[in-house]
Parts: C-alpha cells; structure tokens; sequence
C-alpha cells in the first residue's frame, strides 16, 4: 500500500465522519421508538424486530466503510462504467425475479430480508455520470454530449418505472444540479422546474386560468423585460411557441393524472390538492403523521413517549414516516436538530466538492449532495403534507438495510475520494 493511502485515515473529513454516525445513531433509536411496545418491552437489539435489524444494518456499514477505504480510490473513477452496468443488470433481474411487496416489484428476497437494487443504482450512476461529464472531450452545450449524459441518467429511470418505483426514480433528477455545476446551460434546469411548477398549478387551477396566466405574463415579458430593440417578430414568434408549449403541457397534466399514473399515485396526489379529502382512507397517512408532529409541540412528550408512535396511528413510521416519530418525541426542538445536521451533512459536501482537485471528485461530491438534498426535502415534505407521498427515506434514519448500505456507500465514496486530495494532481 502506498503511503499516502496508509495517511488516508488522518486525512477523512471526520466532521463528516462525526455527523453521519450522529445521524445513525439518532436514526437507530427512532426506529426502536417507532416499533417499541411497552407491554412486551420490545429489546433494542433483538433482530426479531426492526430496532435490532437496523443496528445490524449499521455494523454491516461500518464493514462497508473499512472496505471503502481500503481501495484504491482510483478504482471508483476507472471502473465506474462496470458499476454502472452491475446495477443495470441488477436492475434488469428485479423486473423479472422481484416480489411484489405493497404494489412495488422492485424488491429481490433473501429469505427473511429483501434488497432493492434501485437504490444502489444511485450510486452507480452518479459514479459513471461524474467519470463521463469530466472527460476533456465532454461539452454539456453541444446536443450530442447532452443526448449521452440523458441516456446514462434515463436507463435506470426506466428500469425502476417498469418495476413500480417512480419515487425513487424520481431522485435521480436531483442530477441536474452536478450538470448545471459542471457546464449544462442554465435553460434546461429552467425547463425542468418550469415544467414542475406548471405540473403542481395544474393540480389546483383549472387549465383555463392557467392558460390565461401565461398569455397575460407573456405579453407581461415581451413589452416590459425584453429591450424595445428586441421586440422584433422572430422574438414574439418564439415567444408564442415557448408560452404554446407551456399551455399544452397544461392540459396535459390532467390525462396524465388520470390514464398514466396509477390508482395510488393518484390518490396520493388528491390528498396534497384537498388534504381532508377522505382523512380515514386515503389521506389517513399524511392526516396522523401532521397530528403526531403536531403534537410534540416545542420539546415533544419524551423518549418512547409518544402516543401516536405508541398505537402505531402512522403506517410505515419506521420507515418513510420515521420524521414523525422524531416530531413527536422531540418536538420541535428535536425535529430542528435533525433538520441542521442534514442540511450540515449537505452544505459540508459542497464545501469539500469546491475544493477538489480533480473535477470527477467535484462532480460526484455534487451528486452525493444532490441525491441527499432530495431525500431530505422530499422525505420530510411529505411527512407534513407539504408534498406528494412518493415512498422515499431520510437518509441515515429511515429503516432499511438498502436505504442505510446505499447512502453509506454513496458518502463514503466520495469521503475517501476527498481524504486523497492532498495527494492528487490537480486536473480540472
């Protein structure tokens, strides 16, 4: 081993360290608080329950960790295409092998355990992405490159759509923040959000209103922000096209809505437009998890306290809903802290992204804040009824040994990555 791999140790960003393990822990005995049962004084680690199985999860990470930085941190780069296609095939395998567990095929079992590959796919295509986006020869302003790096970023979206996974599908969105920071033009990230925001005013005005909206803001624009010397006919002809675009993707949400997506998908969206609509149905989820955060008010009832966790009020609140027992046992109070250490976790990737010295660490610390941030945003957004349950965990805290080895995975990577900078020539 060379020495600078034997100094890799003293050189691991342990702030980062530090968070993460503050974050499993805070995870594990949220877990145990949310499946915790008085009157058989469930044990924190019986692996019969999912307490003791989470805290198998993190001392299997841990195993992950060392052998992360054990490697050769050049392996991640030269053999991210390999990776890469291992998740395709995984994911390829589940289509045809996975069981169906709550409407979702994305699920392959080992006897009492299940793996879900898409989320490994994360990882690998966030490691491709980063070695194909890096190469000299790599413009993200010219039709081709772009063409390419949708392709890599597409393929495992497909994958996981056809095994009924659109939440964790939709994660890999989050991509267009790396891209936009390693040269995309700024139009297509435009697109995108412009298109989500149309997406969510079409669930709540009718397209009619959209529709004049838009013709109001376009004239709005074209007389009063573009330049007088602008105003020429090729402008307002592409600003007709542009604002005819937005109106016809307008009508378009609702045959989306209705003949696309599927039944639950459709019901998780009715609850965020009218939240009372059916609170005992389909909205019983979104409507306990707002009462049990609700109810921890400033500094929550207490460890193990917590009556709407107790009586288990909230399905899957191991789990996706894992924020509620924390809003509920810890309040406010405990809730701000989860928030600062995730938003911490996030904001040092991108400090140590910035000081990278070759741009396939840079672009893949990206990647791993990206994926996190939409996690964190998502994940908790639902849970107060803020944003559409897509079924997608907090990192670090949800149950889940795929959720708890990816996540794992995808820090360290780049941990190691960055622990070997001071070494690295710089290649930008």
């Amino acid at each position: 081993m060379a020495r600078n791999e034997q100094n890799i140790i003293q050189n691991l960003d342990w702030l980062s360290v530090l968070i993460y393990a503050a974050c499993v822990s805070m995870g594990l005995f949220n877990v145990y608080a949310s499946v915790y049962d008085p009157e058989e004084q469930t044990k924190l680690f019986d692996l019969s329950n999912n307490a003791g199985r989470q805290f198998m999860f993190i001392g299997t990470s841990a195993l992950i960790v060392i052998a992360i930085l054990v490697i050769d941190h050049k392996f991640w780069e030269v053999f991210a295409p390999f990776i890469y296609g291992a998740c395709i095939l995984l994911l390829l395998v589940v289509l045809v092998v996975a069981t169906d567990i709550k409407g979702s095929k994305s699920w392959i079992k080992f006897g009492s355990f299940s793996l879900q590959p898409a989320e490994f796919a994360k990882t690998g295509t966030a490691l491709l992405l980063s070695q194909f986006i890096t190469q000299p020869h790599i413009n993200l302003s010219r039709w081709k490159d772009i063409a390419w790096t949708a392709g890599i970023i597409l393929l495992p979206m497909v994958l996981i759509v056809a095994s009924k996974e659109v939440g964790c599908a939709l994660v890999f969105v989050s991509f267009l923040i790396v891209l936009y920071r390693e040269g995309l033009p700024g139009i297509y990230p435009s697109i995108v959000l412009v298109a989500i925001v149309l997406f969510i005013l079409s669930l709540f005005f009718s397209p009619l209103y959209i529709s004049l909206g838009l013709t109001l803001f376009g004239f709005l624009v074209y007389y009063f922000i573009i330049p007088r010397y602008d105003r020429t006919k090729k402008t307002a002809i592409n600003l007709v096209v542009i604002f005819g675009l937005m109106m016809f993707f307008t009508t378009s949400v609702e045959f989306l809505v209705n003949n696309v997506l599927q039944t639950h998908h459709r019901n998780r969206i009715k609850v965020l437009v009218d939240p009372k609509l059916d609170p005992t149905g389909i909205g019983w989820n979104v409507t306990q998890s707002k009462i049990a955060i609700g109810s921890g008010r400033l500094w929550g009832k207490g460890f193990l306290d917590g009556t709407q966790t107790k009586f288990n009020f909230v399905p899957e609140q191991h789990s996706d809903f894992i924020f509620c027992t924390i809003g509920e046992e810890h309040g406010f109070i405990g809730s701000a802290a989860v928030v600062l250490l995730l938003l911490g976790l996030m904001c040092r990737v991108v400090f140590l992204a910035e000081r990278q010295r070759t741009r396939f660490a840079r672009a893949y610390g990206y990647c791993v804040a990206g994926i996190l941030f939409f996690h964190f945003l998502v994940n908790i957004g639902m849970t107060i009824g803020l944003m559409v349950v897509i079924g997608i965990p907090l990192p670090f805290f949800s149950y889940g040994g795929s959720s708890m080895w990816s996540f794992t995975i995808l820090l360290f990577i780049f941990l190691k990555l960055d622990a070997q900078r001071p070494y690295t020539l710089s290649r930008t």
